[in-house]
């Protein structure tokens, strides 16, 4: 089992699940998890590692340590939870990238070397891009190809600043980084998946378009691998502090502005993982496992809430706030089980959220009052937004003419998979001794003492009562606010007149031969409800393989890796 990496484990059933019947497939994620899960827990042990050699570099897989375990562990586990949820997908394609997902998150937090981080890191991109491109939402397609092109330019400039930095350096291990040129680079790349502001509006406009049960995986695999990568080379660096607050306040800002739940829910993981980026910035064992402490809880509450409201659009067929209100009763457990994970987002008593999320506001106290204050500010958004606004204009609101109508029955999968999760949140903050263990902390903190207890109480109720009292003014209106991504929106014409049409041509040409072929032989239909057309096009026109580097979205992305390079390069050289 020592040589065999927990990746490799998912990569096979990603094999599996694109060859196996339907009527076992939905079944092989729950299973590959699981087999991880077991693996990290009972048969790889700590400070173990496994060693490759590739051309003149020394590769590892997998190196275990007491941080980086509770990271694969919770993705793991959220893998399993997921699986429980998707039993119902018939989608051979989601099932197979859901398991590539999941296979390159882990390989990511796992890596011992940057090599290794950054083969995980690209297969990530694409692998999470097919779950936005089958979301089955009016602008998945859209969406899909805005995410693939701005995170392949992610990972070009992570890949261009690994290799510069092993230029310079000539080591390829993952520690604290100088703060150098090619250093920056490899932030940047970071930063843009960890959705730091401006650089963040791919998450908003493409999870909010994923199929319902890939957002599950989304909510949870990259930003908080971005946040496992920061962690390990970045960490100590003090611009992450102010970074950091201004994430947590602007996701908080537009969430409180959002209207579709899904949407207001992508905004706030930018405000959650802004907590994270903060603490980040503190140097010391305490604030790296004040950040272990949140995302371990993070991962959990979150895909809880993005089941709760992925249930929420699967039975009334839409997300908007001003199109629900009074499913309370005919969706009961529905709501009970998102309020296990908005209490436990907001940090009240015996939840979550509270045995974690005070652990970093105290580490960035201890380096500004300032900063510490606007979290708060944060935290009390949180409660408004995700504990009360959402619940209460989707679940209860104000009486409508017309009911909202349920036009399919929940599968007894999605309760399964909120269950498990459920149940991890109310655990956690009912035994905080049990996590801190998990995270291998050397000190438990005393999270239920009395003063911490009666802030957050305060905290909560303050925010209650002046959300009743402005309930009918923060009532959702339908309109459409302007974010960052309007700008490579605007840009998409003139990139793909100047750069994408000359790149692709030859693509193109290929495509179409290979099309005319497959049709001859007829052994793959490639008609336009065909999985196969689906998987070959990336969600471009199915009806033709043209469209796996023509039509965007990898035409845009091929153009956009380009010119990344491009610039690269010509940065190397002027530094050089």
């Amino acid at each position: 089992m020592s040589d065999f990496p927990p990746s490799l484990v998912l990569l096979i059933g990603a094999i599996v699940a694109a060859v196996a019947p339907a009527r076992i497939r939905a079944f092989v994620p729950i299973i590959a998890f699981g087999f991880v899960f077991v693996q990290l827990e009972w048969f790889l042990e700590l400070h173990s590692e496994l060693e490759w050699r590739w051309l003149s570099f020394v590769v590892y897989p997998y190196h275990i340590d007491t941080f980086n375990q509770p990271f694969a562990d919770i993705f793991a586990f959220l893998g399993i939870a997921g699986g429980l949820y998707a039993l119902h997908v018939k989608d051979r394609g989601q099932h197979v990238a859901v398991l590539l997902y999941g296979a390159s998150a882990i390989g990511v937090v796992l890596a011992g070397d940057l090599i290794a981080v950054i083969i995980s890191w690209e297969i990530m991109a694409v692998a999470s891009a097919y779950l936005v491109l089958s979301g089955g939402q009016r602008d998945s397609r859209g969406a899909g190809a805005r995410y693939l092109m701005v995170h392949l330019i992610g990972g070009s400039l992570f890949l261009g600043g690994i290799l510069w930095h092993i230029a310079a350096t000539g080591s390829t291990e993952i520690t604290d980084f100088h703060n150098g040129p090619a250093e920056w680079m490899m932030f940047l790349g970071i930063a843009i998946n960890v959705a730091v502001p401006p650089m963040h509006a791919w998450l908003p406009d493409a999870y909010p378009n994923a199929s319902v049960t890939g957002m599950v995986f989304m909510s949870g695999f990259t930003t908080k691998s971005a946040v496992y990568i920061l962690a390990r080379g970045f960490h100590g660096w003090e611009v992450l502090i102010p970074i950091g607050v201004f994430m947590a306040l602007y996701g908080m800002v537009y969430a409180v502005m959002a209207t579709d739940i899904r949407k207001l829910l992508a905004y706030h993981i930018i405000s959650q993982v802004g907590f994270m980026v903060a603490g980040l910035g503190v140097a010391g064992e305490e604030a790296l496992e004040s950040v272990a402490a949140h995302a371990f809880t993070h991962v959990a509450y979150k895909g809880l809430l993005v089941m709760g409201v992925g249930a929420v659009l699967y039975a009334t067929g839409t997300s908007k706030m001003t199109e629900l209100g009074g499913l309370a009763r005919r969706m009961p457990w529905v709501l009970v089980l998102y309020m296990v994970g908005a209490l436990s987002i907001s940090a009240f008593p015996l939840f979550a959220g509270f045995v974690s999320k005070p652990l970093v506001i105290g580490v960035v106290k201890g380096e500004s009052e300032f900063f510490a204050f606007a979290l708060y500010i944060a935290s009390v958004g949180t409660f408004l937004h995700t504990g009360l606004k959402l619940p209460y204009f989707t679940f209860f609101g104000p009486a409508r003419a017309k009911p909202v109508e349920i036009i399919r029955k929940i599968p007894p999968g999605m309760y399964i998979g909120m269950t498990a999760l459920a149940v991890l949140c109310i655990g956690v903050g009912l035994f905080p001794s049990w996590l801190y263990h998990q995270l291998h902390f050397d000190v438990h903190p005393h999270a239920y003492s009395v003063p911490n207890i009666v802030h957050t109480l305060e905290l909560l109720a303050f925010t209650a009562i002046g959300f009743w009292a402005l309930r009918t003014w923060l009532r959702p209106h339908d309109y459409t606010f302007l974010d960052t991504d309007w700008f490579y929106r605007k840009a998409g014409k003139p990139v793909r007149i100047f750069i994408q049409q000359p790149l692709e041509w030859p693509f193109t040409q290929a495509a179409r031969l290979a099309t005319r072929v497959a049709n001859f032989a007829g052994r793959i239909s490639l008609t336009p409800e065909s999985g196969w057309s689906r998987l070959l096009s990336l969600g471009g026109e199915p009806s033709t393989v043209i469209s796996l580097l023509g039509r965007p979205p990898l035409g845009a992305a091929v153009a956009a890796m380009f010119v990344t390079f491009a610039a690269i390069v010509l940065l190397a050289a002027v530094f050089d």
